[in-house]
């Protein structure tokens, strides 16, 4: 049976970052090395990661403020994690978007559950040695029973240079670009992986464009505190959710800058 708009292909195999349609970039992030070494930051004995670097230009990089580039360019030793403690300030969810997030537990639970604000919640990321990426889990308090766990895992690959994936084969695409000295995750395009295919998402079978944003929280914040937001907008109904949490480092690190 053919679906209209639905394309079945083979899963793409892992590129370098920063690689589009099996072709090198040209000019837009200047030469990105293939498989980008792992480098010790001077002084702090931390191992650079130059991976998420790799996908966006040098300017822009350098655009973000020291903390962002610290989080994003510290690559963890196997076994080890980062721990972000924080609360969530924001919600809006629409009557869609409530139930968009409830279907989504099929998949497991990716988009939050709850509309309440005030809520504790907890990010911690660790290395993938399977996926080549990283593992990101965020737990969030509920007004009653259990926590909502979350997980996902980014990995280096893909037409984009990165995917998300968040549980039974399905994930997207995404785009990563600079915006106000903020660093911005965009959908690119869904997918579902079975069966050793892929199965990209025609738009009207996706909830719409996602988008997720690393900024500084802000002067009156603890240094090196940062906004997360997660944002879904559909073409047609508008915006499906909204959340906004401010993080902190559970140990918090020298705030000199990073490169």
């Amino acid at each position: 049976m053919t679906i209209p708009g639905v394309v079945l292909r083979k899963p793409e195999r892992s590129r370098n970052p920063g690689d589009r349609d099996g072709k090198r970039p040209s000019s837009r992030c200047g030469a990105v090395p293939r498989n980008p070494p792992a480098q010790s930051l001077d002084g702090s004995g931390d191992i650079l990661d130059l991976r998420f670097r790799a996908l966006i230009p040098d300017r822009d990089w350098a655009s973000l403020s020291p903390a962002v580039r610290r989080r994003f360019g510290k690559r963890l030793p196997q076994g080890a994690s980062a721990v972000y403690v924080g609360h969530i300030v924001g919600m809006q969810v629409s009557r869609l978007g409530w139930l968009v997030a409830q279907a989504t537990r099929l998949v497991g639970s990716p988009l939050p559950l709850e509309r309440g604000t005030g809520r504790a919640g907890v990010v911690t990321v660790t290395e993938d040695p399977d996926g080549g990426g990283q593992i990101w889990t965020r737990l969030y308090a509920r007004a009653s029973g259990f926590p909502q766990v979350i997980h996902s895992a980014k990995r280096f690959a893909g037409p984009t240079g990165l995917e998300e994936h968040v549980g039974a084969g399905v994930g997207m695409t995404l785009t990563v670009t600079v915006a106000d000295g903020a660093l911005v995750f965009r959908s690119h395009r869904y997918f579902v992986d079975c069966l050793r295919r892929r199965l990209h998402l025609p738009d009207w079978l996706t909830p719409g464009a996602f988008t997720v944003t690393h900024a500084d929280a802000g002067a009156d914040a603890t240094a090196g505190a940062f906004r997360f937001i997660l944002d879904i907008e559909h073409p047609w109904f508008g915006r499906l959710i909204r959340q906004e949490a401010i993080f902190q480092d559970a140990e918090p690190a020298a705030q000199d800058g990073a490169t």
